[in-house]
Formats: C-alpha cells, structure tokens, sequence
C-alpha cells in the first residue's frame, strides 16, 4: 500500500510532469535557425566549397582575361593552358590565389545569400510565400551589390597573387624575388596606388556585372528548382540540385561575363608591367574591341563556362544541405 502510495506521489509530482527548461545548446539552435541567419552559414559553407572545387579554372579564367595585344604566354585552348599551369608552378599554382579566394568567398556568399533572404521578406506577400520571377532578379541585385561592398577590396588582392607568379613575360623580372602575400599587396596598394580608393578601384564595371549576375543566378535557380523536383515531393533530389545550380549559373556568367572582363582589368590598371591605362569604363571597352575585337570582352568565357556548372551546382548543393542542417524540422519551406 505504501509502496502504491509512493509510486502515485511521484507520478504526481510536478517536476515530474514540467518539461525541463531549454539547454543553452537548444537556444544557440532556435537563434541560428532563423531563415536569414542559417542562409548567412550555409552560404558561407557552400561559397568554400565551390571556390576550391573550380580553382585551377578560376586561375586560368583570370590569367587570359588580364592578356591584351602582344601577351601571347597563356593563348592556347584551356587544356594545354592547365597542363603549362602544372608545369611549371605545379599543385601550388592550380591552387594560386585559393586561401585568399576562400576568405573573400566566405563572407562574400554568406552575406549574398543572407541578404537575399533579408531582402525577400520585403516582397513577400505573406511569410514564406515564394516570389515571381522579377521580384527574385531585384532581390538577387540587391543582394549582390550588398555581398562585393563587403569584401570588395580581397577580390582585388585575389586577382593580384593569381597573376603575380604566372609567366608573363612582363613579369618574369619578379619570379626570383619573394612574392608578397594577401596582407603585403594591401598595404602596398593602400600606400603606393592611393590608398583607400585604390582597395575599390573596378567596384563599378563590377557591381554593373555582379548585380544582374546574382539576381540571374537566383531567379533561374528557382525556376529550375522546380522543373527538377518530381511531382507530388516538395524538393528535388541531390542530382536535381546539382541541375538547377548548373544551369543557374552558366544563364547568368553567360549574360554578364564582359562586366566580369572589365572588372579584372581596372583591378590591375596601374599594376606596373601590363600597361592598361583605362581612364573609365567607356574608354576601357572602347580600347579592348578596338584593339582585340568583340571577341576581347569575351575572354576566358571558355574555362570560365567549364568551372560554372561544377562550381554553382556545389555551391547550391552546399548551400542547400548545410542549410537543412542547421534549421533542422524548423525548416517549412524553400528560403
């Protein structure tokens, strides 16, 4: 009887039946599964992991965009240009420019992804409702413009250490010298080139390509999205991912690769030994198709069409699967 007794006044007890209080490890989680916040960490993850997947051709993409008349070093079809890379720089210089690349695209595609999220909530009817097509380009604008003022300045210093052991002849005086690093070409551009704006110099031709570019990508995204997801489910699976990430982003380098052309080339205007003097953006394509043709705005679109597909497809797979991660079942719908 007693024992009875025991076993009802602790069925009845209050601790019993009052559900602990949230662990501090359980509001860290409530507070990064927000929608903006875990887009901010998923994209910084996914912006990695697209970066190094497609180093080798980013390097390259750079190295024939920044040749003008009489640079012949790297005017070859992309294969033989990968294995000259190989040969004479090796593992190191399929990876040139990756460290610095990965610490700009990591606040780079945390921000843009985040802040397109934030900006979306301006334009959506109700909570998590989707969006039309235009409404997503001008929230993908507005994101990229957001994402390159952040981290603009080491962009320029990625596409400096790309270029800088690369075997133009122009250059070949520095091979035997010790080449400087990320923080060395900042301060050397903040003292010698004219100090902070020299940190900025190429941000309009490249907020002119970014802008649309971004908006492109994730407006083409979600349509595709969809049109791989089969009917009756809610989301595509990891090969309809990879899809839509593909063909996101070859739509959109594809659109608004010149603006990408012109941006490198006023990144390297007054770097001594490759003689571009562009006094604006006018002046800048006027001399390219004067000098190398229409064709000139167009350089590097061939490794830069190749490295598109597996880089947005990982970034977008990334994204996704990191970003299911962290919301965990307080995911309700595609952000």
């Amino acid at each position: 009887m007693a024992a009875l007794k025991s076993e009802a006044g602790s069925a009845g007890n209050p601790a019993t039946l009052t559900p602990p209080d949230n662990s501090g490890l359980e509001r860290f989680k409530e507070i990064v599964a927000q929608p903006v916040l875990a887009s901010f960490i998923a994209g910084g993850v996914a912006g990695a992991v697209s970066r190094t997947v497609v180093s080798p051709l980013e390097r390259l993409k750079i190295l024939f965009q920044i040749q003008s008349v009489g640079r012949t070093e790297y005017k070859m079809p992309v294969h033989k240009a990968l294995a000259k890379m190989w040969r004479e720089e090796g593992w190191r210089g399929f990876m040139a420019g990756n460290g610095t690349n990965c610490i700009r695209i990591v606040p780079y595609s945390a921000v843009q992804f985040g802040a397109y999220n934030f900006y979306k909530r301006f334009f959506e009817e109700t909570p998590g409702a989707q969006l039309g097509p235009y409404k997503r380009l001008f929230c993908g604008g507005l994101a990229g413009i957001t994402s390159v003022t952040f981290t603009y300045p080491l962009d320029i210093v990625r596409t400096r250490l790309s270029i800088q052991s690369a075997s133009f002849e122009a250059l070949k005086d520095r091979t035997s010298q010790k080449l400087p690093g990320m923080w060395g070409i900042l301060v050397s551009m903040y003292k010698n080139e004219g100090g902070f704006t020299a940190l900025y110099r190429g941000i309009v031709p490249t907020v002119a390509g970014v802008a649309p570019y971004v908006g492109l990508n994730f407006m083409t995204y979600e349509i595709m999205r969809t049109q791989f997801t089969p009917e009756g489910q809610k989301d595509p699976d990891a090969i309809g991912k990879l899809a839509a990430g593909a063909v996101s982003g070859a739509v959109a380098q594809t659109c608004t690769y010149p603006f990408d052309v012109l941006r490198r080339r006023f990144q390297i205007n007054t770097m001594s030994g490759m003689g571009y003097q562009y006094s604006g953006i006018w002046d800048a394509i006027q001399m390219i198709v004067k000098t190398e043709g229409v064709r000139g705005l167009y350089k590097g679109i061939v490794p830069n069409l190749l490295k598109v597909a597996p880089s947005m497809a990982s970034s977008w797979l990334s994204f996704e699967f990191t970003r299911d991660f962290v919301m965990g079942k307080r995911r309700s719908g595609f952000l």
